[in-house]
């Protein structure tokens, strides 16, 4: 049995920089052409994958736009807009460390990751924090260290990593938290969700860097209210979450 959960959470400094993902201050993808085969790119020897590539197997949460694998102990917390209550994204607990997923809309002719990290390593230092280039399992990924305040009332720095890739007319970040920012150990598992992602993203015309639109599974029971007082795992955040416990 499923128990979701309901969460307000209040979005940091660092939300502003990261949220820059999301602009959609180009034109919209009029999605009319069918696409040339010469231009298609070649098959990927691996995940996270298109609808058109595998449909995300037996054992899967269908999110709409994410699709993603089931884990014996996984945890998801569902990223809601409380304006208007559409889901934005999706946190999978796994091992004592969580990866934040979102899926964007991408311009056909070229990946959007390169541009997107730029904009992410330039906001950081604003907020007093660093962002570090390093080649990971996904390629080029930025590990930033931000400046938090530990329970004791002392400075200390939190680490996330952040990966991304860029698909066939859409790009998946993820954001790794907790030990898997930077043990590599610790993030085999959670690495190995994310391999196995599934995204969607559909026919219809959408903006590069629009948000895909996600649902709540189905038959989502109500959702409870969490204690009070639980930590937050990530300081990048729009508003509340549903956590499903699984």
């Amino acid at each position: 049995m499923s128990v979701f959960r309901r969460r307000r959470r209040e979005g940091g400094a660092a939300e502003r920089g990261e949220d820059d993902a999301s602009r959609t201050d180009e034109q919209p993808d009029d999605g009319a052409e069918e696409p040339d085969p010469a231009d298609a790119p070649p098959p990927r020897a691996e995940g996270p994958w298109d609808s058109a590539e595998r449909s995300g197997g037996d054992t899967v949460v269908d999110l709409g736009g994410l699709r993603l694998p089931g884990r014996d102990g996984m945890e998801l917390r569902l990223e809601v807009d409380e304006a208007t209550g559409a889901v934005n994204g999706v946190a999978v607990v796994l091992g004592g460390s969580a990866v934040l997923l979102h899926a964007y809309a991408a311009p056909r002719s070229e990946g959007i990751w390169d541009e997107i990290r730029a904009e992410i390593a330039d906001g950081v230092p604003r907020q007093g924090g660093t962002a570090t280039e390093a080649e990971g399992p996904f390629g080029t990924e930025l590990v930033v260290r931000l400046p938090v305040r530990t329970a004791e009332g002392r400075t200390g720095h939190q680490v996330q990593r952040f990966a991304g890739v860029d698909g066939p007319r859409w790009f998946l970040r993820a954001v790794f938290q907790g030990p898997a920012a930077q043990d590599p150990d610790a993030a085999a598992e959670l690495e190995s969700v994310v391999r196995d992602v599934v995204v969607d993203r559909g026919a219809e015309a959408m903006a590069p860097r629009e948000l895909l639109p996600l649902r709540l599974p189905d038959a989502a029971p109500t959702p409870e209210p969490e204690p009070e007082g639980r930590p937050p795992l990530e300081p990048f955040q729009r508003g509340p979450e549903i956590t499903e416990i699984r």
